[in-house]
C-alpha cells in the first residue's frame, strides 16, 4: 500500500469524509482491520479564506507547496489537495514537489467521460465558477464543455458554501435553492453537474441531472493509486 499525503483543513468537513470515504474503500479491499496510509497536513481555514478573498494566490500557492514539500518529506508517494479551488494553485505545487500530485479534475473528467457527455453543469465556489483553472482543463484536456448559473445564483452558491457548508450548517432552504439552480443549468443544456466544492456533497447527491460528487470521486481514484502494487500481486 503507498503512502499518501493529504493537504487537509479546506474545510475540515470535506477533509473528514476524504479520511473517512478511503479508509472504508481501504478496508473492503484488503479486509479485516485494513486501514489507509495517511499523512494529514491541515490548515486554519479561516486564514485560507482570507487570502482568497484577498486575491493572494501566489501566498497560497506558497503555504500549499511548503506543506506539500512536508508531506513529500514525511514519506508520501502522492500528494492529494483535498479541495476543489485550491486546485487553481496545483500546477505550482506539482512544479516543486518529486512525487505525483492527483488532480482533482483529472478525476472528475474521467467519470464524466464514463457518462459520455460533452456538457456538464459546474457547481462551487465563485472562484471556481468564474475563473477559468477548472473549465479550462476541462475543455483543453478532455474537450468538456461547461455551463455555470447566472451572476446572482453564483453569489449564493458561493454564500451558502463558505458561510454554511464549511461551518457544517445544513439547512433545507439552501437545498432548495441548489436544486433550483441545477434545473436552470438543465434548461441551458447541462447533461449532469459538477459539485465542484467538496463542502456540496454534504447539502445534496440527487438532483434533476446526474451529479458528480468530486469529494467520492476524488477519494475513490486515491484508493487506486494506493491498492496499484497490492492490486496486481493479488491477481
Amino acid at each position: 500500500m503507498k503512502k499518501i499525503g493529504l493537504l487537509g483543513g479546506m474545510s475540515c468537513e470535506s477533509t473528514v469524509e476524504y479520511y473517512k470515504i478511503i479508509n472504508s474503500e481501504i478496508r473492503k479491499a484488503l479486509g479485516k482491520a485494513s486501514s489507509a496510509k495517511l499523512i494529514i497536513e491541515s490548515f486554519n481555514f479561516e486564514e485560507i479564506v482570507a487570502l482568497q478573498f484577498a486575491g493572494q494566490w501566489d501566498e497560497l500557492a506558497k503555504k500549499l507547496t511548503e506543506s506539500a514539500q512536508n508531506l513529500e518529506k514525511a514519506g508520501a508517494e502522492y500528494i492529494v489537495i483535498c479541495t476543489n479551488l485550491m486546485h487553481k494553485v496545483a500546477p505550482v505545487v506539482q512544479s516543486n514537489i518529486s512525487v505525483p500530485l492527483i488532480h482533482m479534475v483529472d478525476s472528475v473528467a474521467c467519470e464524466i467521460q464514463k457518462q459520455g457527455f460533452n456538457k456538464i453543469g459546474l457547481l462551487g465556489t465563485i472562484f471556481t465558477m468564474e475563473e477559468d483553472f477548472y473549465s479550462k482543463k476541462l475543455q483543453d484536456d478532455y474537450s468538456i464543455e461547461t455551463i455555470i448559473p447566472e451572476s446572482k445564483d453564483r453569489q449564493e452558491v458561493s454564500r451558502i458554501i463558505y458561510e454554511e457548508l464549511c461551518c457544517g450548517i445544513i439547512k433545507e432552504s439552501s437545498k432548495k435553492t441548489f436544486l433550483e439552480i441545477i434545473n436552470k443549468m438543465k434548461e441551458k443544456g447541462a447533461q449532469g453537474v459538477i459539485l465542484g466544492c467538496t463542502e456540496i456533497p454534504l447539502l445534496l447527491q440527487k438532483a434533476a441531472l446526474p451529479t458528480f460528487d468530486t469529494t467520492q470521486i476524488h477519494a475513490m481514484s486515491v484508493v487506486s493509486k494506493m491498492l496499484e502494487k497490492d492490486l496486481i500481486l493479488a491477481k
